[in-house]
């Protein structure tokens, strides 16, 4: 199940969404429906250029980061517990990994870390396991509890959930370690631009949501300056995890979630 709802994902992606237009309309460019095809082949080099253009990136991202601003540690209310979503770093993988590596998303640990040495929880639970096709063994939350240890969050505060694989895993394999802590209210944190999502989902749950967002990529850029509107790889990479949060969200609305 999760395998095919990774693969109607990447269907849905602009790459993928564009190559699969060109190909329909250069077919059609050998047949008497000449015209269609050189509409269909134009729409999709059009679609993939607008996806890849770092000032459209940066809009669509922007559209979910403004939602929850940026918030000082000092300023978040105290919570029985610290939640910290997954998608920060990769397990390790003897013998070529040795130890977990990080991603852009791991500013989550380091603000976790920052919200328990503020006291703002006395416990942090680390919510992540890891996807059954990337060969790696070790769990993301106990590579996210060894930085934090390192950082210096005693072992004794961290609570794990290593099997979950989805936002909404992240959710209902934490929930019933919560409860059985007596966790009222919470303090959720991930990266700004997943934040909508995984607000929704954990808001249907009994609990009080406090949303501790990181991880802001979106900042104020010149959008007169021309490389600004050509196309580049990592401005269609952050376009498609945008979009990835968007269907993510209309999927949830459509299930009445």
């Amino acid at each position: 199940m999760l395998l095919f709802a990774k693969l109607l994902t990447q269907f849905a992606y602009p790459l993928l969404t564009s190559l699969l237009l060109a190909g329909a309309g250069s077919l059609l460019l050998w047949t008497r429906y000449r015209g269609a095809g050189g509409v269909l082949v134009g729409f999709a080099l059009g679609w993939l250029w607008l996806w890849s253009t770092p000032v459209f990136s940066d809009w669509l991202r922007a559209t979910l980061e403004q939602r929850y601003l940026p918030v000082l540690v000092e300023a978040l209310p105290t919570a029985d517990a610290i939640v910290v979503l997954g998608g920060t770093m990769q397990g390790a993988r003897p013998p070529m990994r040795l130890y977990s590596n990080l991603e852009a998303a791991a500013d989550r640990v380091w603000y976790a870390a920052r919200l328990f040495r503020a006291g703002k929880a006395p416990q942090i639970l680390l919510t992540g396991g890891n996807l059954p096709w990337g060969g790696i063994e070790q769990p993301e939350a106990d590579g996210m509890a060894e930085l934090l240890e390192d950082l210096g969050v005693p072992k004794t505060a961290l609570l794990l959930e290593g099997r979950s694989r989805t936002t909404e895993q992240n959710r209902d394999y934490s929930l019933p370690i919560l409860h059985r802590l007596g966790v009222k209210r919470i303090l959720l944190v991930t990266s700004a631009l997943h934040m909508p999502r995984a607000i929704r989902l954990f808001e249907a749950t009994d609990l009080t949501v406090v949303p501790a967002p990181a991880d802001f990529e979106v900042f104020d850029r010149d959008n007169a300056h021309p490389l600004r509107w050509l196309p580049d790889a990592q401005a269609l990479a952050d376009s498609s995890r945008a979009y990835k949060e968007y269907l993510g969200t209309w999927l949830l609305q459509l299930s009445g979630r």
